[in-house]
């Protein structure tokens, strides 16, 4: 099983990841919240462990995003803030579960154990990705904005997955090319922009909002206007 761990104090980290590999867990690690929200947007884990003090976005605005795009994974948030008031901020923006520090570490194995063993009892559960109107159900392979279906073709609904997953990122065409096609990219081809096009008739043409922009000389970005 692949953990994340999200934390910035180096000592920490270290004693983290080291006990985790040790008890046979595959550990990535993120020293903020920004590089946290990408990786958990790019890979599945059975768990996240996160300070809640981190730079870039906290840990609390960190599992809000996550669970705002669709994101399931069993979080535990690490914090010195042990007041009530700061738990129910955590549990109203997502988190699973809490551990004060300072804590020892069979208690957050034993935590983590609970998180996986839940994480994977619930694996079954509808995935969706959501931005502005869009909905994307990753298991049923389904898309609408605003409520109405929107029919996409396979390759369609996997640039469209992967601009929702980096929404508010400009995308070169090289990044799309080996993502959504895997293949090394020929600058000749235009290949990403017809499909991106294609997405733009079927997303955009009918609503007066438009999501799907050009970032000139740059490439591509999912964002509100």
């Amino acid at each position: 099983m692949k953990i994340l761990v999200v934390e910035d104090e180096p000592k920490t980290l270290h004693a983290i990841r080291q006990g985790l590999e040790e008890t046979q867990y595959e550990v990535d690690i993120a020293y903020d919240g920004l590089i946290a929200k990408r990786l958990a947007l790019k890979n599945s884990y059975a768990a996240i462990i996160s300070d809640v003090i981190i730079p870039g976005i906290n840990g609390f605005e960190l599992v809000r995003q996550l669970r705002a795009q669709g994101v399931n994974t069993p979080i535990l948030l690490l914090t010195a803030l042990g007041e009530t008031s700061d738990k129910v901020t955590g549990f109203d923006a997502g988190t699973d579960q809490y551990l004060t520090k300072p804590f020892q570490f069979a208690e957050l194995l034993a935590r983590v154990r609970a998180l996986t063993k839940r994480g994977s009892q619930v694996a079954m559960t509808a995935q969706m990705l959501r931005f502005a109107g869009l909905e994307m159900n990753l298991d049923a392979k389904t898309v609408s904005r605003d409520g109405q279906p929107v029919d996409l073709t396979a390759r369609e609904f996997a640039l469209l997955e992967y601009l929702l997953r980096n929404q508010g990122r400009v995308l070169s065409k090289v990044d799309i090319a080996e993502h959504v096609w895997d293949l090394n990219f020929d600058a000749s081809t235009n290949v990403v922009e017809v499909y991106i096009n294609y997405l733009r008739k079927k997303i955009d043409k009918d609503f007066p909002k438009k999501l799907i922009h050009t970032q000139f000389g740059m490439g591509y970005v999912l964002k509100e206007e």
